[in-house]
């Protein structure tokens, strides 16, 4: 095996103070694993990303930093921008520095010992590993039914989504430096690295319960990163409204067509009832209709406005902080 290279873990904190020390001895002890088999260099570290929390998260990052500077480094932003524009930080502020990184979230729910697998088929010459859920067996049943309705509908939409995969994978030094080449404000990174292309593998793993504290992306927000990922990567909701007009303007004409008939035998009395569900539907229609090209329109304004995706107001790295 070729010599061992610098691996990089990079872990996004949003109000992670009751997690953190849990993490940072889990990480000391894997990082410490792979440099004994010879896996990772001396070089190689666990660096957080705290994403504007506003608990200790920083405080714990910093004193962690303190005490073993050679291990891990701290990246604090100057707010919270969310959790994949802090993962973006974490890439874009280690990649002249590394030679692969791993992001994985600071809840432990991604399985530490799939790094190791994850590593070696990193040697084995891919570009991209990809860490995916081999099942769902700690989601309910709500969770599970509508994160897989999520993969089979991206796929359904055209857009190139691993299934069951989130953000636990590893990306080599030279894949980081081609995503920082993409540019989008409205950040799907799990659309946009199997855009990217290179040589890539799965490895697979069991997801954990959370090891402590509670779930940062609740319902809300959920079906916000779904709407993002959809609208981000296809252009399909806009030509099904193409399709949907299509659609409505042969019934309308079908129903045109039937009432002139109704008149000319003489039963041209219509109903209330049918009346109101027309207008109701039509209305409903285009309604929908106007929510999807808001949203794309609404993903055109960001985009134009150029404005940074992220803001790092401090870097904690080795001893001297540089």
């Amino acid at each position: 095996m070729q010599s061992p290279k610098a691996l990089y873990i990079i872990v996004p904190c949003y109000c992670e103070e009751e997690v953190l020390p849990i993490t940072a001895d889990t990480l000391r002890e894997k990082i410490s694993s792979l440099k004994t088999q010879g896996l990772v260099s001396g070089e190689s570290r666990v660096v957080f990303v705290n994403d504007g929390s506003s608990d200790r998260t920083w405080e714990i990052i910093s004193q962690l930093h303190q005490n073993e500077p050679e291990l891990f480094s701290g990246i604090d932003l100057s707010r919270n921008f969310g959790h994949q524009n802090a993962v973006l930080a974490g890439l874009m502020t280690v990649r002249e520095l590394c030679d692969m990184a791993i992001t994985m979230d600071a809840d432990l729910q991604d399985d530490v010992d799939a790094v190791d697998e994850m590593v070696k088929r990193f040697y084995e010459g891919n570009q991209v590993v990809y860490g995916v859920r081999s099942a769902r067996k700690t989601d309910t049943f709500f969770k599970r039914f509508t994160a897989e309705s999520f993969y089979k509908f991206m796929k359904a939409m055209g857009t190139d989504v691993v299934y069951n995969h989130a953000d636990f994978r590893l990306m080599s030094a030279r894949v980081i430096n081609e995503l920082a080449q993409y540019q989008e404000v409205n950040l799907f990174l799990r659309g946009l690295v199997p855009l990217i292309g290179f040589k890539s593998c799965n490895v697979y793993y069991e997801r954990k319960t959370r090891a402590a504290g509670e779930s940062k992306y609740p319902l809300g927000k959920m079906l916000s990163f779904a709407v993002n990922g959809i609208t981000s990567f296809s252009t399909k909701p806009l030509k099904l409204i193409t399709s949907i007009g299509f659609f409505m303007f042969i019934i309308s004409l079908a129903a045109f067509i039937w009432a002139f008939v109704v008149k000319i035998i003489g039963h041209s009395e219509l109903g209330w009832s049918s009346t109101m569900c027309s207008i109701w539907l039509i209305g409903g229609l285009q309604l929908l209709c106007l929510g999807i090209i808001g949203e794309y329109v609404g993903k055109i304004y960001s985009e134009v406005k150029h404005r940074p995706r992220f803001t790092v107001a401090e870097f904690l790295n080795k001893s001297d902080d540089k």
